[in-house]
C-alpha cells in the first residue's frame, strides 16, 4: 500500500509503459465561498492555482495516490489520500499510496509541523478527488453519447443509471486524461452524508503492515552500496568554536575513514549545523569511539556561563516588573493599586527548558556525486532541508533530491533539518561515496532546539463572590525569534498569541506582559509550543481563583469563560498574528464549554473519591482545537504518586481519522505527563548537564495510566478544521497539578514534579 516516489515530474505527467494515464491537480482560483468558508491562506500558495498532482489511474484501474506530507506517526500518509480516495470514489483496495520527495513548486507547504496537514489541505484533497472522479464521469458519458448527469461514479465504476452499463476507471482513463479541469465553481463535493471512508474509522493506516513486520524504512534503517558512517563532534556551548583538534589518536581506530572539519554557523543559528569536527568510519560504532579519541579543545564563546538556576531568577525578576504590552483592555494597573490585598492573589509558575527525545534520534544520509546531491532521511520539512543543503553546498535547488522516510517521532524537532546539512557536507568531502550521518542520544539532548525555559507570572483581584475582576499576566521566556534575528529578544506576538493574549475570559480589567529576555540555547518549536507553559499558568491560576472562592472548580472555569459566544481574537489585542484567518476561525466559547462538559462527564466529575485521590481539570484552545482534559490521581502517604486515569476531549471540527484522533490524544496524554513529572532540560556553564535516558527520564509503562479514554465533540464538517497532534498536551500538566492539589491540598507550581511531592 505504500512506496516511495523517486521520479521528476515530467516523468510522472508521461506515464510508464503500463501507463498513468490520468493526472488531476489544480486549475484557477479557490471558489469565492470557499475563501469565507476556509480562507485563501489555508490553500497552498494561498489560492488553488498551482500545479498538484495527486492521481493516477493505469488501463486496469489500479489507482496510485500521492502522499506529500511526511509520516510520523499522524496517520497523515493514510488521511489525506483517504480523502481523495472518497472523493474520488475509488474502491481503497485498488489503491496504492506513494511518498513524494521535496518538491514544494508542484505540491506546496510539505513542512508537517503546526498541526496544519488536515487544517490546510482538507479541501485541496476533496477538491482534486473530486474533479478527477467528475472528469472520469464525462468521459463514460461521452463514450455512452448520454449526458453526463445520467452518469454516476460509484466505488471504482463509472455507472450508466437508467440502463445500469459500467466502465471501469482504467477503461475510460486515458479519455478522461484528455479533458480540461472542471472549473473551480463547477466542482461538486459529497455531502459529508455520502463519505465512506472520511470519519468512518474503515481504512487501516497504510504503514501499519510494515512496521508491525519491522519492514518499514525509518531513516535509521537507510542501506546504501559502499556507504560509510559519521558522527560529530560539536560544540558543547552554542556559538561555540573549534580551536584546535588533534585527530592522531581518532585515527588509529580500527576502521575509521577520515576526520573532517566542519565551519559553524554565523549569524542566528537557524536551521544551521553547529560546526565541529565529524569522523568518517566503516560503522557507527567506529565512528563513535573514533570520536572519543580526539583531543578538542572549544571556545565556548558568549554562552559560556549560560547556568539554569541564576537564569531562573532573571527570569522570575523580568516577570515582576512592567514589561511589553501584549494585551490591555480596562485599568489593570489602577485596579490593582486600589485593591485591598485580601482581595488579591498571586502566583508564580516555573517550566524549564524542554527537549523533543524523539525515539530516533536525527539522521541523514546523503550522496554527493558528478554535481548534484541525493538525501535520504526523515524529516517533517523536506524543502527546508532542501534549501539548506543547496545553499551550504553552492547547488541549484534542482540539483538537490531529497527523499523522506517514516519519521520516528518528530514532534517539531525534525523540522529543523541542520543534521541534513551536516551529512551533506561530509558527503561532499566523500564525493561519490553514500554517508550515513548518526546522531547519539546524547548528541540529540545535548544539541536540540529546545523548548523555551519560562516564568509565568500572574495576579488577580477578586470581587465578593471570589470572581476576577482584574487579571495582569506577566511572561518571562527566551524566543523562537532568536532562531531568526542574532540577539532576537522578547516573545513574537504567534507565541504570546498561544492560551496568553487569546484568554476568552469574562474580566473586565485584562492585561497581558512580555518581557524581553536573552536567549542562550538554540529555541525552537515543541508540540505545542508556547502553549505548554501558557496553559500551565493560567489553568492552574483559575484553579487557584476557585479554591480562594470556595467554588466547584469545574463550574467556576465555566463561569469565567461566559455564555457561547464567538469571539473575534482581533477584538482582543492589536498583537493578535496567527497564520489562520479570525474570520474563519472566531474563539467559539461554546466549543470550548462542550469539551470541558465532555471531559468531566467521562471522568464522572463530582463524585465522591477515596481518600488521597483527586480530580484535576484544564482547557486549553491551540492549533484550531478545543481540548480539555481531566486526571484522576492517588497520592498515598509517602506522597507517592499514582495517575489513575485521563479523559480527554477535543473538537477538532470535521473528524476525519478518527482512530487516529484517538491515537494522538493517547500519545499526547502520555508525552503530558512524562514532561510534567520528569522532562527538564537544565544548563550549567553553557552545556546542558542530562545527556541520556536516565537523567532526562520519559514515563516508563509502569508509570503510565491504564485508562485514558478519548471523548470526540462536535465532528461538525460545517466548520474548518482544526488541529489534532499538538492540541492534546497543553491541558495535560495543570490537569495533573490541579488534580494533585485536590488529593493533597500541596500547591505546586513548577515543572517538572519529581520529588516536591516528597518535600
Amino acid at each position: 500500500m505504500i512506496d516511495t516516489l523517486h521520479t521528476t515530474r515530467r516523468t510522472f505527467l508521461q506515464g510508464s509503459l503500463s501507463g498513468l494515464l490520468l493526472s488531476v491537480g489544480f486549475n484557477g482560483t479557490v471558489r469565492a465561498e470557499d475563501a469565507r468558508k476556509y480562507g485563501a491562506d489555508s490553500m497552498p500558495g494561498g489560492t488553488v492555482d498551482n500545479p498538484h498532482v495527486f492521481i493516477s489511474i493505469e488501463p486496469d484501474g489500479r489507482t496510485t495516490l500521492i502522499a506529500h506530507r511526511v509520516e510520523m506517526g499522524t496517520g497523515v500518509r493514510t488521511s489525506l489520500p483517504m480523502v481523495i480516495a472518497d472523493e474520488l470514489e475509488a474502491d481503497w483496495a485498488r489503491v496504492t499510496v506513494v511518498q513524494a520527495d521535496a518538491n514544494e513548486a508542484r505540491y506546496g507547504n510539505q513542512n508537517v509541523d503546526g498541526s496544519r496537514s488536515v487544517r490546510h489541505f482538507l479541501l485541496p484533497m476533496r477538491r482534486a478527488g473530486a474533479a478527477a472522479r467528475q472528469m472520469l464521469e464525462a468521459a463514460a458519458a461521452a463514450r455512452w453519447g448520454v449526458p453526463v448527469s445520467e452518469v454516476q461514479a460509484r466505488q471504482h465504476t463509472l455507472l450508466h443509471t437508467p440502463t445500469g452499463r459500467r466502465l471501469g476507471f482504467g477503461e475510460v482513463a486515458a479519455d478522461a486524461a484528455r479533458l480540461p479541469l472542471p472549473a473551480p465553481d463547477q466542482l461538486k463535493l459529497k455531502d459529508p452524508a455520502q463519505f465512506r471512508y472520511i470519519g468512518q474509522g474503515k481504512v487501516r493506516a497504510v504503514d501499519s503492515e510494515a512496521i508491525a513486520r519491522g519492514q518499514a524504512q525509518y531513516g535509521m534503517d537507510m542501506r546504501l552500496p559502499g556507504m560509510v558512517y559519521a558522527v560529530v563532534a560539536r560544540p558543547p556551548v552554542l556559538g561555540g568554536k573549534l580551536r584546535s583538534v588533534d585527530s592522531a589518536e581518532a585515527l588509529k581506530v580500527p576502521g575509521v575513514l577520515r576526520v573532517i572539519e566542519l565551519p559553524g554557523f554565523t549569524g542566528a543559528p537557524m536551521f544551521k549545523p553547529l560546526g565541529g569536527v565529524a569522523v568518517v568510519a566503516t560503522n557507527t560504532w567506529a565512528a563513535m569511539q573514533g570520536r572519543k579519541a580526539l583531543k578538542v579543545s572549544w571556545d565556548d564563546g558568549p554562552h559560556g556561563t549560560y547556568n539554569s538556576a541564576s537564569y531562573r531568577a532573571e527570569l522570575e525578576a523580568a516577570a515582576r516588573r512592567p514589561a511589553k504590552m501584549l494585551r490591555d483592555q480596562g485599568d489593570v494597573m489602577q485596579t490593582l493599586a486600589q485593591a485591598k490585598p485580601a482581595d488579591k492573589i498571586a502566583a508564580e509558575y516555573y517550566l524549564p527548558h524542554l527537549a523533543h527525545a524523539t525515539m530516533e534520534p536525527p539522521v541523514a544520509t546523503a550522496l554527493v556525486k558528478d554535481g548534484r546531491c541525493e538525501i535520504w532521511t526523515s524529516v517533517q520539512n523536506p524543502q527546508a532541508a532542501l534549501d539548506g543543503v543547496a545553499a551550504q553546498l553552492g547547488l541549484k535547488p534542482e540539483a538537490v533530491q531529497v527523499h523522506p522516510l517514516l519519521i520516528g517521532g518528530g514532534f517539531g524537532r525534525k523540522s529543523k533539518p541542520d543534521y541534513v546539512t551536516e551529512a551533506a557536507m561530509v558527503a561532499k568531502q566523500m564525493e561519490g561515496t553514500p554517508v550515513k550521518l548518526v546522531w547519539t542520544r546524547e548528541d540529540d539532548l545535548q544539541h536540540d532546539y529546545l523548548h523555551t525555559v519560562s516564568v509565568e507570572r500572574l495576579e488577580a483581584v477578586v470581587n465578593a463572590q471570589g470572581r476576577p475582576t482584574t487579571w495582569l499576566h506577566r511572561t518571562a521566556a527566551p524566543s523562537i525569534l532568536s532562531l531568526f534575528v542574532e540577539g532576537g529578544k522578547g516573545q513574537m506576538d504567534l507565541e504570546a498569541g498561544m492560551t496568553a493574549i487569546n484568554v476568552p475570559y469574562d474580566i473586565p480589567n485584562l492585561r497581558l506582559e512580555g518581557a524581553e529576555v536573552e536567549a542562550h540555547a538554540r529555541i525552537g518549536w515543541f508540540r505545542s509550543v508556547s502553549n505548554i507553559p501558557h496553559a500551565f499558568a493560567v489553568q492552574c491560576f483559575v484553579a487557584e481563583l476557585a479554591h480562594k472562592a470556595g467554588r466547584d472548580h469545574k463550574q467556576y472555569l465555566l463561569d469565567l469563560i461566559g455564555p457561547p459566544r464567538k469571539l473575534d481574537p482581533r477584538t482582543l489585542s492589536d498583537n493578535w498574528n496567527y497564520s489562520e484567518s479570525p474570520e474563519r476561525y472566531p474563539i467559539d466559547t461554546g466549543r470550548m464549554r462542550d469539551v470541558i462538559e465532555a471531559a468531566a462527564k467521562g471522568a464522572r466529575w463530582g463524585r465522591k473519591l477515596p481518600k488521597g485521590h483527586g480530580l484535576g481539570l484544564a482547557v486549553a484552545y491551540s492549533f484550531m482545537s478545543y481540548t480539555a482534559t481531566v486526571i484522576e490521581v492517588a497520592v498515598d502517604a509517602k506522597g507517592e504518586l499514582k495517575v489513575v486515569a485521563v479523559d480527554m476531549a477535543i473538537d477538532c471540527g470535521p473528524q476525519i481519522n478518527p482512530e487516529r484522533i484517538r491515537a494522538q490524544m493517547e500519545g499526547g496524554a502520555v508525552m503530558g505527563l512524562s514532561l510534567a513529572l520528569s522532562g527538564e532540560i537544565s544548563f550549567d556553564q553553557g552545556r546542558v548537564v542530562q545527556s541520556n535516558f536516565f537523567d532526562f527520564t520519559v514515563l516508563r509503562h509502569a508509570e503510565s495510566p491504564r485508562t485514558i479514554r478519548t471523548h470526540l465533540v462536535n465532528n461538525n464538517h460545517e466548520v474548518p478544521p482544526g488541529g489534532v497532534g499538538e492540541p492534546p498536551v497543553p491541558p495535560v500538566a495543570p490537569a495533573l497539578f490541579n488534580a494533585i492539589f485536590a488529593a493533597t491540598g500541596k500547591r505546586i507550581r513548577q515543572l517538572p514534579l519529581r520529588d516536591q511531592l516528597q518535600a
